[in-house]
């Protein structure tokens, strides 16, 4: 399947290290301090470490933010800023925008890039988060991993993919063509939702993301017109079926088209070739033997006039539809205690501007590993 999805790359990072000489003034500060870091690092490794599997990710994530938190959340009772939430400075790319990355002093900017990674891995594997966080002091820039369009196609596109395991399923099983023509419909219409939240992003990198989107709505309302036409002729409604599977047709075309043109456009993530795959291929034979069934059956049986316009498919799934689990932060880590946070003395440690990494400098992007995809068979499901 990692010739089917189209993945932008992982977020790069600058090492950090917290290393707070002079602000934490007992072990047990030092030793947050050293965890923060060693966990960190850890968590970074899985990234692209081919045997890391979603327990271990979710294991290494628990564990650097349970810690984490501990700069962020009010640990002395009161409802002011933690004071140690502005210590550190994090530096992230974007997926989208290269390796040119912006920095920001705030552990909350740190929380949201690294879940946002995370999430992002999660898609990486299921093809081979949000969280309520304190709001940013620095405003995202657009464009940002971290700006809404942004993050809300992520999230629009890991439902309708969920949603792809979905429709493999109930072909798999030979569920009704109505619920697949449903399940199909839902699913394109989460891909045309995703294509119109990055309508306003700038076309330099946002043009190859968007040409996937699109490709696979088109894919999914071929399938859509595909079943619905085997529904149409079930109940004897030959002509319509047959408009329907032109549609099909029409609409499985485009979809080639699309596919070309993406593989031609240029931008940021991996090069998905859909067309290739049997899945698609299936599809494209479906349509042309479904069609040649009903046009031979209305020629000998039905004799029934073809309408001009192709169906309004107003289809809903009664189940089947894929639900997004809620994201949820750890635990506060048991190292955070009130006593231990008021060893860290900020009027101990001087901030060393000339330390900070400047806006432009360039962070080395993630070298993820090249798993060559296995041979497709056709989204068999076990």
């Amino acid at each position: 399947m990692a010739h089917w999805f189209h993945r932008n790359p992982l977020k790069a990072t600058a090492p950090v290290s917290f290393n707070f000489y002079g602000v934490a003034a007992s072990p047990a500060a030092n030793k947050i301090c050293n965890d923060l870091r060693a966990t960190r690092a850890r968590l970074l490794e899985l990234f692209t470490d081919v045997t890391c599997n979603p327990e271990m990710m979710k294991k290494a994530t628990d564990t650097y933010f349970s810690l984490l938190q501990g700069f962020i959340v009010s640990l002395d009772g009161t409802t002011q800023e933690n004071k140690m939430r502005f210590i550190q400075n994090f530096k992230w790319t974007d997926t989208l925008l290269g390796n040119v990355a912006s920095a920001q002093q705030d552990a909350v900017f740190e929380l949201a890039a690294m879940a946002f990674n995370v999430a992002v891995w999660y898609t990486k594997f299921a093809s081979r988060l949000e969280a309520q966080v304190p709001r940013f002091i620095t405003p995202v820039e657009k464009g940002r991993d971290l700006e809404a369009r942004v993050m809300d196609t992520y999230t629009i596109q890991s439902q309708a993919e969920a949603q792809e395991v979905t429709i493999a399923r109930a072909i798999e099983l030979k569920h009704n063509a109505s619920l697949i023509a449903a399940l199909a419909f839902e699913t394109a219409n989460f891909y045309q939702r995703a294509d119109h939240t990055l309508n306003s992003l700038d076309p330099d990198y946002s043009s190859k993301w968007r040409k996937y989107l699109q490709l696979k709505q088109m894919f999914y309302i071929a399938y859509a017109y595909c079943y619905h036409g085997q529904t149409l002729l079930a109940s004897d409604k030959c002509g319509e079926a047959i408009r329907s599977l032109q549609e099909a047709e029409k609409c499985y075309s485009r979809a080639e088209v699309l596919c070309k043109e993406y593989r031609q456009t240029k931008g940021p993530g991996s090069t998905a070739k859909p067309s290739e795959q049997l899945f698609f291929l299936k599809l494209g034979s479906l349509i042309k033997n479904t069609l040649e069934k009903c046009q031979r059956e209305n020629g000998f049986i039905y004799f029934h006039k073809i309408p001009p316009e192709a169906p309004q498919l107003e289809l809903k799934a009664s189940y089947g539809l894929a639900e997004p689990v809620p994201f949820e932060l750890p635990a506060l880590s048991e190292q955070c205690t009130p006593e231990v946070y008021a060893t860290f003395d900020l009027t101990k440690g001087a901030k060393d501007d000339k330390a900070k990494p400047k806006q432009e400098e360039e962070v080395k992007p993630v070298k993820e590993p090249d798993l060559k995809p296995q041979k497709d068979t056709g989204c068999t499901l076990s």
